[in-house]
C-alpha cells in the first residue's frame, strides 16, 4: 500500500471526522437552546414556545440517529485506533446524553402546558435557582466538550452537588406548599416533576464531562479503558 494512498485515506478520515464534529456541535447547541427556551416559556407562560420545544425534540432525535450512523460508518470503514477511536467512541456516548437532555426539556415543556398557571415558575422558591444551575451546567459541559477542556470538565462535575442540594430544597418547598395550600397538590407534584427532570439534566451534563475526560485520557471514572 503506497504512501500516497495512506495519506489519501487519512485526509478522507479527517474530513469525515470534521463533519462528525460539526454535527455534534449543531446538536449540542440545539439542546442548549431547548433548555434556555424551556425556562423562558415557563417564566413567561409562553405556551406556543412550549409546543415548539416539544416539536423540536423530534429534530434532536433525528440528529442523534444521523450522528450514530456516521460514527458507526467511521468505525467500520476507517477502523480508527488509539486517540481517533476514543474520539469517535466519545461522540457515540455524548449524543445519547444530549438526546436525553433534549427529552427532558420536552418533558418539562409538556408539564408547562399542563400546569398553565400564572406565576407557577415562582410558586416553589428554589425552582428558578435550580433551573439556572442546571442550565448553566449544560452550557458549560457542552463548551468543555467542544473545546476538549479537561480542567473545565472536572470543575463542572463538582457543581452537580449544587443541583442536587437545590433539588432537596425544592422538595422541602413543595412539602410546605402542600401543607399551606392542599388545593394546589396537583400543581405541586407537577413542579416537583420539573425539578426531577432538572436533576436528571444535571446528571447528563456530568456524563458529558466524564466523556470529555475519556476523550482526552482514555479513562472513565478514573478507570483506564483505552
Amino acid at each position: 500500500m503506497g504512501k500516497g494512498f495512506k495519506m489519501s485515506v487519512r485526509v478522507t478520515y479527517e474530513h469525515e471526522l470534521g463533519l462528525l464534529n460539526q454535527d455534534l456541535m449543531e446538536m449540542a447547541h440545539m439542546v442548549e437552546r431547548a433548555i434556555e427556551q424551556t425556562f423562558t416559556a415557563f417564566e413567561d407562560q409562553d405556551f406556543q414556545m412550549a409546543e415548539d420545544i416539544i416539536k423540536g425534540d423530534r429534530t434532536v432525535n433525528d440528529m442523534e440517529r444521523a450522528i450514530e450512523a456516521r460514527c458507526l460508518s467511521l468505525i467500520l470503514r476507517q477502523q480508527p485506533v488509539a486517540g481517533d477511536l476514543r474520539q469517535v467512541s466519545t461522540a457515540l456516548k455524548v449524543v445519547t446524553d444530549l438526546e436525553r437532555i433534549g427529552d427532558h426539556a420536552s418533558d418539562i415543556a409538556e408539564l408547562i402546558l399542563r400546569i398553565k398557571s400564572d406565576h407557577a415558575y415562582h410558586i416553589v422558591k428554589h425552582l428558578p435557582a435550580m433551573a439556572a444551575a442546571a442550565g448553566k451546567m449544560v452550557h458549560d459541559a457542552i463548551e468543555a466538550f467542544i473545546n476538549r477542556d479537561l480542567d473545565a470538565a472536572v470543575s463542572i462535575i463538582k457543581r452537580d452537588d449544587e443541583v442536587d442540594n437545590l433539588f432537596n430544597q425544592v422538595k422541602t418547598d413543595v412539602i410546605q406548599l402542600l401543607r399551606v395550600s392542599p388545593d394546589q397538590a396537583d400543581q405541586g407534584i407537577d413542579l416537583l416533576m420539573v425539578a426531577k427532570y432538572l436533576e436528571r439534566i444535571g446528571d447528563h451534563a456530568v456524563n458529558v464531562c466524564e466523556w470529555t475526560q475519556f476523550s482526552r485520557t482514555g479513562a472513565l471514572k478514573n478507570v483506564r479503558i483505552m
